[in-house]
């Protein structure tokens, strides 16, 4: 009688040892690639160049991150990519909202014809070049304006706010128009404020997309001022653009450095700020799903 619940116990115990060891080793293959492009962005010129770095560089620089400072593009491009996705994720997060929160009343004519076109929309898009004609037609090719309105709407988004929406209590909205409130000021006083952990978790989202994009600024722009960050990091592993930043870099320090290293310091420039951003909207990220998922 005893036997069984030391043998259920020493299954337990292996799997649970098994468990561990696989977390382990997807943590470690997941930190991994980060680790190294952080420590060769640190790496002296000619470790860098043997590309001998694997755990701990033996000579420690930061004249990568100098270079890459230095460089008055990446500055411009830093800002562009902040503006960009402060602007565009509080725009996209709002306006979807505002769109959801109308196509969650029940009452609403033509609710399930509009629901249906959204879905459509989801399945099927027109393709790159029709995409490409129609901005240039709107008159926001190699504008600013390309990463803003292009990007203030997503379907998928909308299901979840509507789901959500759905799970709200009636008599909120019933008892704010009671005393005398419309349909907007219920939207912006009794809604957005009940529904702060999807806001968050979808600002997580778009906020991530807007930064990490880069695909807007080579296709939509041609102005090198408005390029965001992540598209010149393109330009600088892709077009091999780094040869500048060494020149540059000779022609200020006196120095040669590695073109990986300048490579790696520019990736971690441009991977910093949303990590840092990322744990305090992170404690948002599985509430505001689960509500509207359990309740709608």
């Amino acid at each position: 009688m005893e036997a069984t619940p030391i043998r259920k116990r020493r299954t337990t115990d292996m799997f649970n040892i098994f468990n561990g060891l696989g977390m382990l080793l997807i943590c470690l293959s997941t930190i991994y690639p980060i680790w190294y492009i952080v420590i060769n962005s640190v790496t002296g010129t000619e470790e860098s160049i043997r590309q001998s770095v694997n755990l701990w560089p033996s000579t420690f620089s930061t004249d990568s991150y100098r270079v890459v400072f230095q460089n008055s593009g990446l500055l411009t491009s830093f800002g562009i990519s902040v503006a960009r996705t402060v602007l565009a994720t509080a725009i996209h997060v709002f306006f979807t909202a505002m769109v959801a929160y109308g196509l969650s009343k029940k009452h609403l004519l033509g609710r399930k014809l509009y629901m249906l076109i959204g879905i459509v929309t989801m399945l099927f898009n027109g393709g790159l070049i029709p995409t490409f004609l129609l901005i240039q037609n709107l008159h926001l090719y190699d504008t600013f304006l390309v990463y803003i309105i292009p990007t203030m709407f997503s379907f998928y988004n909308l299901i979840i706010f509507v789901s959500f929406f759905n799970s709200l209590p009636e008599s909120l909205e019933e008892s704010a128009k009671v005393d005398g409130a419309n349909e907007f000021t219920v939207f912006l006083r009794i809604v957005i404020p009940c529904s702060k952990a999807v806001f968050a978790t979808l600002a997580l989202f778009v906020g991530v997309y807007n930064w990490n994009d880069y695909f807007f600024g080579v296709i939509y722009v041609d102005n090198e001022s408005l390029r965001p960050i992540q598209t010149l990091l393109y330009k600088i592993v892709s077009e091999n653009s780094v040869t500048l930043l060494q020149q540059q870099a000779m022609n200020s320090m006196g120095k040669r450095i590695s073109p990986d290293s300048i490579k790696f310091a520019t990736m971690v420039v441009a991977t910093v700020p949303i990590v840092v951003v990322y744990p305090f909207l992170q404690r948002y990220f599985v509430k505001g799903f689960m509500i509207g998922s359990i309740k709608g």
